[in-house]
């Protein structure tokens, strides 16, 4: 889920490693909330596609190549 206090870490990271440079455990702290900024993203896409009545094509049953690897990780 998106969160404002989400949002200002993220920006807050971007301007502190544009301006000064990040450590470590900065880098690895960014690259985590950029993943659930974007993970919340294609959530509220799905969301609005199935809300718009689209299903999906793929689903965690299916036995195509790209879902497997999806599913199986």
């Amino acid at each position: 889920m998106i969160t404002a206090e989400l949002v200002e870490k993220i920006n807050y990271l971007a301007r502190k490693e544009r301006y000064e440079g990040l450590t470590d455990e900065e880098k690895n702290e960014q690259q985590k909330v950029r993943r659930q900024y974007l993970d919340g993203i294609r959530q509220q896409i799905v969301d609005a596609m199935e809300g718009a009545g689209y299903t999906k094509k793929h689903d965690n049953h299916c036995e195509c190549s790209e879902c497997k690897s999806r599913y199986d990780s």
